[in-house]
């Protein structure tokens, strides 16, 4: 059985502070605290790029968990905007990090929900391919396409990048998936002549009126009921979307917890970002996972502590 082992994260140290420029966007603190909840947005460093932090993240992961690199049997990055579109960034970070010839690399193209999605395809190509270790990073500055003078996105996306450890003695195994796509919507968040646009009220009703349906759905699937879940880890849209999806689940807002106000929405990394400190708490033995955003897409699954 394939799950999740151990999880790295990092965090670019450049910080924005929405607090400070609220009033610039026609925004106020108060607004920016309590509902779109990101006091700070992290931002990488002046010349640093997908493939560095992708890199700082897999470092110290394999020195956190003690793996040696030519024990990683497949690497798959997570990122919309890698450095140069040609070859692919999970092949740059193979030979950054001194990977085996024999590793398989790819990259998957998508954003909010990707850490879910990446799980399942990792999961699966590993086990249809009798793997035993393999690795899942999440990469993707955002500040290179966000306008700062755009009060939609600029006070929301912060960089960050993530990788977590798959093989066949994990910490959390793995439940079943669910996935959904609405792709006539994709428009309302998209990146047009190299810069991001949302339409703030489209991608919130999409998740208000879609996320709540599949995380009961999933819960089912997994023979579960919400009183079940310990933590429900979701992407981290902003505070408002996150207590508006526990309400509607009728769920506590402490089994929901809103963990990026330091760094903003952090896309495919925002989940594992979570994880990496919630898996530290043995009383979180089920956790919901549940990726929402660009595509208009979502994705989710439930993982169970093995101990």
């Amino acid at each position: 059985m394939i799950g999740i082992k151990k999880i790295a994260t990092y965090i670019p140290s450049g910080r924005v502070d929405n607090l400070a420029r609220a009033a610039s966007l026609g925004s106020t603190p108060e607004q920016v605290s309590e509902r779109i909840g990101f006091r700070q947005v992290a931002r990488v460093e002046s010349g640093e790029g997908a493939l560095d932090m992708a890199e700082k993240a897999l470092a110290r992961l394999l020195q956190d968990a003690a793996v040696d690199p030519t024990e990683i049997d497949a690497l798959i990055v997570v990122t919309q905007n890698p450095d140069r579109n040609i070859p692919h960034l999970s092949a740059e970070l193979h030979g950054k990090a001194g990977l085996q010839t024999s590793c398989a690399c790819f990259d998957v193209g998508l954003g909010c929900s990707g850490y879910v999605y990446g799980l399942s395809v990792l999961a699966s190509f590993m086990q249809a391919n009798g793997l035993k270790r393999g690795v899942l990073v999440t990469a993707d500055p955002y500040s290179r396409i966000v306008d700062m003078d755009d009060k939609a996105t600029a006070l929301i996306f912060g960089d960050a990048a993530t990788a977590t450890l798959l093989d066949d003695a994990p910490m959390y195994s793995l439940g079943r998936f669910t996935f959904g796509t609405q792709g006539s919507e994709a428009d309302k968040l998209a990146c047009n002549d190299r810069v991001l646009f949302m339409n703030g009220r489209a991608v919130f009703n999409f998740a208000a009126v879609k996320v709540p349906v599949n995380i009961r759905d999933t819960v089912a699937l997994n023979g579960l009921g919400l009183e079940d879940v310990d933590r429900f880890v979701l992407h981290q849209g902003s505070r408002y979307i996150v207590d508006t999806i526990a309400d509607r689940l009728g769920v506590d807002r402490a089994k929901v917890p809103f963990m990026s106000a330091t760094y903003g929405n952090a896309v495919s990394s925002s989940i594992p970002l979570m994880l990496s400190e919630l898996m530290q708490e043995p009383a979180n033995a089920r956790m919901l996972l549940c990726g929402f955003g660009l595509g208009l897409s979502w994705a989710s699954t439930v993982i169970q502590r093995k101990d």
